[in-house]
């Protein structure tokens, strides 16, 4: 699928987590900072936000390296285990959190991009829950975006039809609110996003 016999991916779990964590922080940072998340990173945030994957159980990152150099990560964890603004939505609405294994962030290196790694990044993370896991669902969300933002760049190309392919369905009754700084302001700003929801059993979606 790569193309490459240097490149490797692989699924990583516990302390094992701890020397990849400079690599995944410089990742989203500089990932994230293009649109349409226009994240203004910050190290120190990083270096905390990510420890987290070390130090929950359950949770994994998925790591790509060419030449061992990390050129992408994808992480996730039980969503029992996530921030409680990210639970917010499935608590309102009375779902069992212990039912969902939440899949956060994807980060590739543009050089990577269109060769494979997002459908494994997918296909990893589904594997991990379901061996390591009793969760039925697994779900993620995405930044919500005005269609005319003048920011949008013209080649951009949203990925409902990935997601929708991969086996994902949208959740409009799903909105969680994320706070951060982007590219240019002055200081942190609400931010709506919205959940995609996929069985991993068959069982059907509530």
């Amino acid at each position: 699928m790569f193309g490459r016999s240097t490149l490797r991916i692989d699924t990583v779990t516990g302390p094992a987590i701890e020397p990849l964590l400079p690599d995944v922080a410089r990742l989203r940072i500089s990932v994230f900072r293009e649109y349409p998340y226009l994240y203004d990173g910050d190290s120190a945030y990083e270096a905390a936000y990510l420890r987290r994957y070390v130090e929950r159980p359950g949770a994994a990152i998925i790591v790509c390296t060419d030449d061992e150099v990390v050129v992408g990560a994808s992480t996730c964890m039980p969503l029992r285990l996530e921030s409680a603004d990210i639970a917010a939505p499935f608590v309102a609405r009375g779902l069992d959190l212990d039912r969902f294994f939440y899949f956060g962030e994807s980060v590739l290196e543009r050089a990577y991009r269109g060769r494979g790694f997002g459908v494994a990044f997918f296909e990893r993370r589904e594997a991990h829950a379901k061996a390591g896991s009793l969760c039925e669902f697994c779900c993620f969300c995405g930044v919500r975006r005005d269609a005319d933002d003048p920011r949008r760049p013209p080649d951009y190309q949203p990925l409902d039809g990935f997601w929708t392919r991969r086996g994902y369905a949208a959740r409009p009754d799903l909105v969680c609110a994320m706070r951060w700084k982007e590219v240019g302001a002055a200081e942190e700003s609400e931010h709506k996003l919205d959940f995609w929801v996929k069985s991993l059993t068959g069982a059907a979606i509530p």
